[in-house]
């Protein structure tokens, strides 16, 4: 039922979204905007992203390979790349639970380690993206007082955050103060908080790998901003292309909200607010969101069912003689 009311509210918040970018939008100017963009800049964006997971892939194996040393980059990046086609294909990030659970074999780890790392590899995004929203609001929109204040204090949160992931010995009092406060209020949430927890510090406690997984993040979503810089570049109605460094931030928080498969409606309306407010038109900013938003979902889709389908043809054989 939690589920089913999860999805539920994820297609209306998408349907609302949907509605609030197309209720005004000019059409015609859409359709302009959209019109011959510059092929050069657009090839460029593929490119990016492609870097960008490179880095991520990296990162991952770094982290995995604490447990099992040898682990090659290309058998780490199918189950990256896979969940991610899978997360856009399916509801409730199915994905993720895909690469936890389903690789588990294939990596030669048990599901706990995997899921480990997955959060650790989330936590490390989430903050590399808010402080970069961060530094993007005090940069392109200065001498705004309460934009201000937000951003740093977006920029001190991550900051502290990260702090926390290069000592993670201070962390394990505040996990601890939740598990209990946890077993309190039900017994069985802070078991099964209790089985997530350990690893994850197990993880975080191998410090001597956290300065480099930081510095991965931080080129992993350097190249996903050149991927929107790129695709504004390549659009001649969009008149600030700085703008494309708040709409990666603005934009992939809007994917924490519940929504469709591919993020539709949620991503673009908070990526065509942040091109807005430095100033291009609402068609431009729109053509911008649609087109990223495209360059995005079709390559890791593209990419991830083919790392789906290299799963299957080589598990298969196992499967058969397990």
């Amino acid at each position: 039922m939690r589920r089913g009311a999860h999805l539920l509210l994820g297609l209306a918040l998408a349907g609302l979204c949907g509605w609030l970018v197309l209720r005004d939008l000019d059409w015609r100017a859409l359709a302009a905007a959209l019109a011959a963009p510059d092929l050069r800049w657009l090839a460029l964006a593929p490119v990016f992203l492609a870097a960008g997971y490179a880095c991520r892939v990296a990162r991952w194996r770094a982290m995995l390979a604490t447990a099992r040393p040898g682990l090659g980059l290309g058998r780490c990046a199918v189950p990256l790349l896979g969940s991610i086609a899978a997360n856009n294909l399916l509801p409730l990030r199915m994905g993720d639970v895909l690469r936890c659970v389903g690789f588990s074999r294939w990596l030669g780890l048990d599901a706990g380690t995997i899921t480990a790392t997955v959060l650790v590899e989330r936590l490390l995004d989430l903050l590399t993206v808010l402080l970069a929203f961060g530094l993007a609001l005090l940069v392109l929109a200065p001498g705004r007082a309460l934009v201000g204040a937000g951003a740093g204090a977006l920029v001190a949160l991550g900051l502290a955050a990260l702090v926390l992931l290069l000592a993670p010995g201070l962390l394990r009092p505040l996990v601890r103060l939740a598990e209990a406060g946890l077993r309190r209020i039900r017994p069985g949430a802070g078991a099964a908080f209790a089985r997530f927890a350990e690893p994850l510090l197990a993880t975080l406690a191998r410090g001597r790998r956290m300065p480099g997984l930081i510095l991965w993040s931080a080129a992993a979503w350097g190249c996903e901003g050149a991927v929107y810089w790129a695709v504004a570049k390549a659009l001649p109605a969009i008149t600030a292309p700085m703008a494309a460094w708040l709409a990666m931030p603005a934009g992939t928080l809007a994917t924490l909200l519940p929504s469709t498969p591919g993020h539709v409606g949620t991503f673009d309306y908070f990526a065509i607010r942040a091109a807005e407010s430095l100033g291009n038109s609402a068609a431009a900013a729109t053509a911008f969101a649609v087109l990223v938003h495209a360059v995005l979902y079709l390559t890791t889709t593209l990419a991830g069912s083919l790392c789906l389908l290299v799963w299957r043809l080589r598990a298969a054989p196992q499967d058969a003689r397990a």
